[in-house]
């Protein structure tokens, strides 16, 4: 299983929108799709249909009862409009965690996440994490849980600031973890007519380098559409596009995971 967490502690740039447009493309793979919902905003849980303040079988449970069985963890899981996906979902009592890490409550938490999903990986091709604005318990467990994190940033100044701290915060939270995780950021609302894109995206690439995705994700009001419908864009318009920027996003990251795949096996053979 092939998971993303779609992290930056900016809010606004389009984390839950390329959470749910990747879901999108990958749906139409026939490949079952589990997504999981770390924001106590609960936008994703929102998108897809769900009222996070009446959950109370949803992801928060996994904190508060521990379980790594996978019957009791599949039990969480909610059907969605996307076909072949699931979600863990979302509750308002997420927002709690980060208050009972100085208590007993909070030790170990780290990897509650990561263990949930790897109890049910067997059942899904793929995973995407959606992480809350914010340093804290919920995204250390997504990066614990994820194999490669997603940047998405806004093509403007305010969010090349909000990309220093989300790196440094990445650096700190690979010591803590003991793991590294490889990163790609992903352009978003470019709008190719204004300067301030333009510059934004050019200093992105400038600064990191091999780790910005060579395309972006351009303004397209379409994806409030899809929005209201609580559906992704991609299956309310396929050709639009956002819904074409984020199938060639997804077929990157599929590229990736393929060469990955890969040389995995040449190393297995040689050992």
């Amino acid at each position: 299983m092939k998971t993303w967490a779609s992290i930056n502690q900016k809010g606004g740039v389009g984390k839950t929108t390329s959470v749910v447009s990747l879901a999108g493309h990958l749906s139409n793979t026939g490949e079952r799709l589990l997504l999981v919902d770390l924001d106590p905003h609960g936008s994703l849980t929102s998108y897809l249909g769900y009222n996070p303040d009446e959950i109370d079988t949803g992801i928060y449970s996994l904190f508060s009862n521990p379980t790594t069985n996978p019957a009791d963890v599949a039990r969480l899981l909610l059907p969605t409009p996307i076909k072949n996906t699931y979600l863990f979902a979302a509750s308002s009592a997420l927002a709690t965690l980060d208050r009972q890490i100085g208590s007993n409550q909070g030790v170990g938490k780290g990897l509650v996440v990561a263990k949930a999903i790897k109890s049910v990986a067997d059942k899904f091709a793929y995973g995407l994490i959606d992480c809350p604005p914010m340093l804290g318990i919920l995204m250390i467990n997504a990066l614990a849980a994820c194999d490669q994190a997603l940047i998405p940033a806004q093509t403007d100044y305010l969010s090349l600031k909000g990309l220093e701290r989300m790196t440094h915060t990445l650096g700190m939270v690979e010591k803590s973890l003991n793991k590294k995780t490889p990163y790609i950021i992903v352009p978003t609302m470019y709008d190719q007519r204004t300067r301030a894109s333009q510059d934004a995206l050019k200093e992105m690439k400038e600064t990191y380098r091999f780790n910005v995705w060579g395309s972006v994700i351009p303004i397209d009001t379409k994806f409030r559409d899809a929005s209201k419908a609580g559906v992704p864009l991609p299956t309310m318009a396929p050709y639009s596009r956002g819904s074409l920027a984020y199938k060639k996003l997804i077929n990157f990251l599929l590229g990736i995971h393929e060469r990955n795949k890969n040389a995995e096996k040449v190393q297995q053979r040689s050992a």
